[in-house]
């Protein structure tokens, strides 16, 4: 009897570990899922088909990989942001990302780039706080008054942005920079990512970590 006992209850928190973890797995997919399709008309890949904007946000990323050279991310969204402004499809360049130490400023990174790639100094907008995707895209908004732009990113990461700006009353599009080839764990982290988005959105109630005084753009 009491082995009976234990496998029922040995069964019943297998059944309810079985429903957790299918549960789980259904709800990233269905958070990817929604999140690519819903932004499939906001994205662009080419310079001369995508609509003119005043403001361009740059999502930040590592300038340098682990080994010392250059990130191709990196390299890519600061090639589409100067194609944009030298095209004339935006005047202003807000660069934002992860300022979280004194040794580490990855906005300053990219001006830096950009400056090399012809970009005054004077339309390029620095922003230290955009710690992730949600921060630098809800900062544009409350702290930069913005809530028309073109967001330059990869594709993977434009989606998830654009999901962000769907969610919070901003009229925005993007700008898909050179695609990298994508590791099987890449992969993964952004099926995560975009679950999170919608965590974030949904149930979390989630704020930036930082605002701070509003900036006007002229």
């Amino acid at each position: 009897m009491i082995e009976k006992i234990k496998i029922l209850i040995y069964n019943k928190w297998m059944y309810r570990l079985f429903l957790i973890i299918f549960t789980t797995v259904a709800s990233i997919e269905l958070s990817f899922q929604y999140i690519t399709r819903s932004t499939k008309q906001q994205i662009y890949s080419k310079v001369e088909k995508i609509p003119n904007n005043q403001v361009g946000l740059v999502l930040g990323t590592s300038s340098l990989l682990k080994n010392g050279k250059y990130n191709p991310y990196f390299i890519y969204r600061m090639e589409a942001a100067a194609k944009l402004y030298h095209s004339g499809k935006i005047e202003v360049l807000i660069v934002s990302g992860d300022n979280h130490t004194k040794g580490y400023n990855e906005p300053q990174d990219m001006e830096d780039f950009l400056k090399r790639l012809n970009v005054p100094s004077s339309k390029i907008i620095k922003d230290y706080a955009g710690f992730r995707t949600f921060d630098s895209v809800i900062r544009a908004k409350k702290i930069f008054g913005q809530t028309n732009f073109t967001i330059i990113s990869q594709k993977f990461h434009n989606e998830r942005a654009l999901f962000i700006c769907n969610q919070n009353n901003i009229d925005a599009i993007a700008f898909n920079a050179q695609a990298v080839f994508s590791t099987p764990r890449n992969t993964l982290r952004e099926y995560l990512a975009k679950f999170k988005a919608v965590l974030d959105v949904f149930i979390l109630n989630t704020q930036p970590k930082f605002l701070g005084e509003k900036i006007t753009i002229s």
